[in-house]
């Protein structure tokens, strides 16, 4: 331990909380660049800015996505993973990429045409590093190892399905067969992925796997009969197993199960919304899946402040665990508040959507969509992450179509055809 270290612990753990933590704060800033350091001032001052609304919204980051795809340090049509204050654009990242070609070709269908140009870009540059047995790389494309991840695999077969359906390729078609297949055949029979990990987050069991099911179910949907679908609702019904009464999850966190991030109850909650949806396409609704969903989004309903914040992190009696807000998840939640309000028959759940969508767009800067809020916060700090973008556009665009409202059985748009909007 060198002497400035050993002074430092001394120092902290001879002063007051306050001081100690005013201390932290400024031996953490000493020595970033000036521009992240006014960052985290102007948030810690609470200084956000007006809320542009969802229409600029969705405008302003489809035009900050093109710079991410353009910037990406790898120059492969992927999408960097983020911009941060530390190292400015990165190589592009597979995983994201793929769920945001869903995003580009909705988006397209509201007068963009020329987002088909950028989706088909990025898809020409996944079907290159598609593995032998149909999988994909975890992490960013520079980062190694480079192993199959059966997380990531599923986030690409998302951009896979959405292609194939737009663009009509057989190319692309293949590609998402031999993606589905990997995902169908790689399950173990109690409905974990355990043989691919990835070797960028803890170990162990997820739950936030139903959204690798949910890609599960937009496969099936676009050619059924494969058993892709019932593959799917074998890992939901798994989840359903570590979920508890009040509708929280375990195993269901990148690396502190004890307080999952909100992106990852996002991430587990839309995917058990979706099993519920591709239930009732297939003509047999299971209701267990509407209930347990409700379940959830009610709970987390009790987290939101006026403000439209929710802690980036929550305990098993969903009290918060930190200090900051995961942007990605406020705009994940929201997005399932939006899908549930008609069939659960609540509307003030869309009003939360709105109060959540809101803040988050209140965080947006000439950088992008901080990964926390304050931009310090633990979950990509000091970064703005291509999927925080990629979810907001989503989030906003249910905001401006909402999702159909309950019809007389308090089911509307339960069996509705997918978008694929991720």
């Amino acid at each position: 331990m060198t002497p400035s270290v050993m002074i430092k612990q001394l120092l902290l753990a001879v002063l007051p909380d306050d001081a100690a933590e005013r201390l932290r704060r400024f031996v953490w800033e000493f020595g970033l660049p000036s521009a992240a350091r006014r960052a985290i001032r102007h948030d810690l001052a609470g200084e956000l800015a007006p809320d542009p609304g969802p229409a600029a919204c969705i405008e302003e980051l489809l035009v900050w996505l093109g710079r991410a795809q353009d910037n990406s340090l790898s120059e492969d049509g992927g999408f960097a993973r983020d911009w941060g204050f530390l190292h400015g654009w990165t190589a592009s990242y597979p995983e994201t990429t793929g769920y945001i070609i869903p995003t580009l070709i909705d988006q397209a269908s509201h007068a963009r045409p020329q987002l088909l140009t950028r989706a088909r870009r990025a898809l020409d540059w996944l079907l290159t590093i598609q593995m032998d047995n149909g999988a994909f790389p975890g992490g960013r494309i520079d980062q190694r190892p480079i192993v199959p991840v059966s997380f990531n695999t599923g986030q690409i077969l998302f951009g896979l399905v959405a292609g194939a359906r737009a663009f009509a390729d057989p190319a692309l078609l293949a590609a998402a067969h031999r993606a589905a297949a990997f995902l169908r055949d790689s399950l173990d029979p109690d409905g974990v992925w355990r043989r691919y990990p990835s070797p960028f987050a803890l170990g162990g069991d997820k739950v936030y796997d139903t959204h690798v099911a949910w890609a599960l179910f937009e496969a099936d949907r676009l050619d059924p009969n494969h058993g892709y679908g019932a593959a799917g609702m074998r890992q939901v019904r798994w989840a359903l197993t570590r979920q508890t009464d009040n509708g929280w999850f375990s195993d269901n966190c990148l690396d502190w199960p004890e307080a999952p991030l909100t992106h990852t109850i996002g991430y587990a909650l839309r995917g058990l919304i979706e099993a519920w949806r591709w239930s009732c396409w297939k003509g047999d609704e299971d209701a267990t899946l509407l209930a347990a969903a409700i379940r959830t989004a009610d709970a987390l309903a009790g987290c939101i402040d006026e403000a439209g914040r929710i802690p980036g992190q929550l305990d098993r009696n969903w009290k918060s665990a930190a200090s900051y807000v995961c942007i990605t998840g406020n705009a994940q939640i929201a997005a399932c508040w939006h899908l549930l309000a008609g069939p659960a028959g609540r509307a003030d759940w869309a009003e939360l959507a709105r109060r959540a969508t809101g803040f988050a767009r209140r965080t947006i800067s000439d950088y992008g969509v901080p990964g926390s809020y304050p931009v310090d916060g633990a979950y990509c700090r000091l970064q703005y992450p291509n999927w925080a973008a990629k979810f907001l556009i989503d989030a906003c665009q249910m905001e401006l179509d909402p999702p159909p409202g309950p019809g007389p059985d308090q089911r509307a748009g339960c069996d509705a055809p997918s978008t694929c909007v991720t």
